[in-house]
């Protein structure tokens, strides 16, 4: 498997993303081929969209004065955080443990890191949707039959740091069922799953890094998933909350 780091200008409100992904690309000199997999970090499509918020044009309420001052937020930052959640759980300073579309998630996946001052950027409308839109796009554009993962940055219970969470996929199947497989002793799998598009999440993570490279984009080849024309987002990859070892272990439902 081959991954590469795609740089891009800076992404503006109403812009052509698929317009400015095949520019990149041609300026690097990459092609697209037949079952590539392109990761698009899901801060360029909210951008693209008009996801993105002004902290001044926004009124907190008294609940989220409240939140704010439980867990050292701004209380704008706050009141969006209620306005994106469907649940909050709970926290520490600066991080709000909430559930979004499926995904637990820090603030609602709200984020004011590489948004312009005094803005933030928010999770885009509808991933999925996006996912297939540049899919045909791509492919109608080059000819080329390539597969499209959105991701964001995600977090590990008690594992220091960020790494790759998979929003959505278009063209493969995000989630390798193993069960009933034998392992090398010949015992059968009874709960094992892997993660297929996080794992890929993780890998472009770690080339797009997070603070000013401006590489919001990763050209994957070879890549070892099985494809398909299957499109899939969170809610395909979420667990249930009695099947989570997480979630099940402190009671939530």
């Amino acid at each position: 498997m081959r991954l590469y780091a795609i740089r891009t200008r800076t992404v503006k409100v109403g812009d052509d993303l698929v317009k400015i992904i095949l520019a990149s690309l041609k300026e690097q000199n990459l092609q697209l081929e037949d079952n590539d997999i392109l990761v698009v970090t899901s801060k360029i499509i909210a951008v693209s969209e008009g996801r993105i918020a002004k902290l001044s044009d926004v009124t907190p309420t008294g609940k989220a004065k409240k939140l704010a001052k439980q867990f050292s937020l701004q209380p704008e930052f706050a009141e969006l955080i209620l306005r994106e959640a469907d649940k909050i759980y709970g926290g520490v300073e600066k991080a709000v443990l909430t559930l979004k579309n499926g995904v637990l998630t820090a603030n609602a996946g709200i984020d004011n890191k590489n948004a312009p001052n005094g803005y933030v950027v928010l999770w885009p409308s509808n991933p999925k949707k996006w996912a297939v839109h540049a899919r045909e796009e791509i492919r109608s554009r080059t000819g080329a039959k390539i597969a499209i993962l959105v991701i964001d940055s995600g977090l590990v219970p008690l594992r220091k740091g960020t790494m790759g969470l998979a929003l959505a996929t278009a063209g493969f199947q995000p989630v390798k069922d193993c069960r009933g497989e034998n392992d090398i002793y010949g015992k059968p799998l009874t709960i094992t799953q892997r993660a297929i598009a996080d794992d890929l999440a993780s890998a472009a993570h770690l080339l797009m890094s997070e603070v000013a490279e401006k590489t919001p984009l990763i050209l994957i080849k070879d890549a070892p998933v099985d494809y398909d024309d299957g499109v899939y987002d969170s809610a395909d990859m979420m667990m249930p909350f009695n099947e989570c070892i997480f979630m099940g272990s402190f009671g939530y439902s």
